[in-house]
Parts: C-alpha cells; structure tokens; sequence
C-alpha cells in the first residue's frame, strides 16, 4: 500500500509553510494528521522504528520503511499536513552519539551517557560521518529516499542543543561545576559541540536533498530552505547571566546559518530567558511548551502575547479546543498548531479547518 500524497498537493504544502516562516500567510498555520483513515495492511515484519526499537539492527532499511510505509498509509493529511517521518526515534540530542556517548535505550528511551568520567580539559568533540549511528540514519534516509522519493518527508535528527550535548559528554553535573570552576573550558568544549552540530547537519542535508520535498524536524514545520527548531534544554538549570554567556552565542549563530529557526522553549525555568530569546534578531519563532501537570495554553496568554509582541511566530501546543481558544483571543496570525483527530471526529475536524484562511 503505497501513502496517498502526491507531489503537487506537497508543493502547496509546502508553498503555505514557506509563507508561514516568512510572515506573509494570512491566518494560522495548522497541519491535521487524521488517524485511522485507512486500514492496515498488516504485511511489514520490521517493528516501528522507534525509541525502543532504535538499536535493533536486525531489520534493514528497506524493512523499517517497509514499516513506515504501512504506517502512513492509514492517515489522511489535512489541512496543512503532509506524509513525513520523525527521526527523534534515536533520541533528542543524538549528536552526543555521534560524537562517542554511549547510546542506551535500555529503558525503552534513549539516554546518552560519557564513555568514561574525565575532566572536561580532556573531553572533546567532533562529528564522525562513519560512527554506526550516523550511518544507520542514513542508510534508512536512503531506503526512504528511494521508496518515496518527494512524497514524504523525512526529518533531520533530533542533534539536540549545543549545552545538552555538551552536558551528555561530560555529566550534567560536572558541567554545571565547571560553568563555575573552568569557563574557559567550557567554552573550549561549546565550540568544539557546535562545529560537531553544523558538520552532522550538513552531512545528513547533503543526503536529503535536493532529493527530498523540504527540511523538517520532530516539530513538523516544513521548510523550502535549511531550517530547524533550536534549543537549550540545560539552561534550565542556570541564570540568565550564564544563558547570554555560555548559550546565546550559539543560539544566534544558528539563527544566522540556517534560514528558518524556532527556538523551543520548555518549561517555566526556561521563561526568564524568553527576553533574550526574542532579542534574536534572525530568529523566525518560539514554541512553547508549558510542561506535564502545568495549565493548558489558555492560562499563558501572556507568553505568547509577548512572543507576538516582538515580531516572532509561534507554535501552539496543546489539543485541538486548546488551540482554537488561543486563536479565539489572539487570533491566528502567526501560530502554528500540529493537531491530529481520529478519523471518526469530523465535528473537530471542521472546527479546525474553519479558522484557516
């Protein structure tokens, strides 16, 4: 069973998300994944490709999107979804593999630990093209390639944040001391992360594309040019004297490198950096996620307003009537909401569709 899109119905997808991430669509932006459209086929043998699953290397490329390919094949794509695959199944900030971390979904989600305990004056980093998981991904980037050519869309990994990987490769703790105790060092070990970061971008982009449809990553935004959702996850942890010193740096040489960025912005320890965060000149948009046993989107009306405020997009997370009440209030110039409704719910279904423009 092949995934009914077609590569016409992908170029208007696509022209509405490059309108999006240049501020001139009119109205907000929804892609609405219809789950159980179709029923399954039933023939794969692989299992889903997946955190639990990433580290089985008994299955082929061919076999896994054999998988993938079932799997798509029940969905509808509405709005302005379009068929694509995520590639967080390796785990976020999977950039510290690549670079020596030991990979461990042993629990069923990966985590990436320090081969060994060593100071930070001896820890470095650098991207190896042939380190076996780099080399899975894109083995399975070509399966795909060849399967479905511009018809699906297949994401970047998820590389993770500079800080992050950083604190995988050294221990979080031992990070947050030497912050502290060995800047300089830390400085030394950011930059060596981030030149690891752009060499694993642009050796997988150079396997995508031109072949493939547009860029995306685990947020589903498409992109016509290099784009990506930037992040750090550890400044959680510290001050915003330490954010504009040890992260904003990168942040705004992402938004410099790459033409479209969203900055994903996760949990309330990360708000009193939000002020830095739009200062970003480059940067196209903010996602916020507001975290487990928080209130719904409705309760930070001012979080968004302020994002709005400073000429940036935004991504809405949240069900299907959290986001149609935030665009109730706001209205929906600039928001991006990825939603998904089963295939049975088309009350909600035209409720969302009625407030794209």
């Amino acid at each position: 069973m092949a995934v009914a899109f077609t590569e016409e119905r992908m170029n208007e997808v696509l022209d509405r998300h490059a309108r999006w991430w240049a501020g001139t669509l009119e109205g907000p932006l929804i892609p609405v994944t219809i789950w159980g459209a179709h029923p399954k086929a039933g023939h794969a043998k692989a299992p889903t490709l997946s955190q639990y699953s990433c580290a089985d290397f008994r299955w082929t490329p061919e076999e896994l999107i054999d998988t993938l390919d079932e799997e798509l094949s029940t969905l509808d794509f509405a709005g302005d979804a379009y068929p694509r695959v995520n590639f967080d199944a390796f785990g976020p900030g999977v950039l510290a593999a690549f670079c020596g971390a030991k990979l461990d979904n042993s629990s069923g989600q990966v985590w990436f630990f320090p081969e060994k305990d060593q100071p930070i004056a001896q820890i470095h980093a650098h991207y190896d093209p042939d380190n076996v998981w780099a080399q899975r991904i894109k083995a399975i980037y070509r399966a795909g390639l060849d399967r479905w050519g511009k018809t699906v869309v297949m994401g970047m990994p998820d590389l993770g944040g500079v800080m992050d990987v950083a604190a995988s490769l050294c221990g979080t703790e031992n990070l947050l001391f030497a912050l502290v105790d060995e800047p300089e060092e830390v400085m030394r070990l950011v930059g060596e992360v981030e030149a690891a970061w752009v060499d694993a971008y642009r050796d997988f982009s150079s396997v995508l594309h031109p072949a493939s449809a547009g860029y995306t990553d685990w947020c589903g935004l498409l992109s016509p040019d290099p784009s990506y959702i930037i992040q750090c996850d550890f400044c959680y942890m510290i001050g915003n004297e330490m954010f504009r010193r040890f992260v904003l740096p990168t942040l705004k040489r992402d938004t410099e490198r790459l033409t479209n960025t969203i900055y994903h912005l996760d949990g309330i320890g990360e708000l009193c950096h939000l002020d830095s965060i739009l200062e970003l000149p480059n940067l196209n948009a903010v996602q916020w996620v507001y975290g487990a046993g928080k209130p719904g989107p409705m309760h930070w009306l001012d979080v968004y307003r302020r994002i709005r405020a400073a000429g940036k997009r935004m991504m809405v997370c949240g069900g299907a009537r959290d986001v149609l009440d935030v665009i109730g209030v706001l209205s929906g110039d600039g928001i991006y909401a990825n939603l998904g409704v089963g295939a049975g719910d088309r009350d909600t279904l035209e409720a969302i569709l009625a407030v794209r423009k």
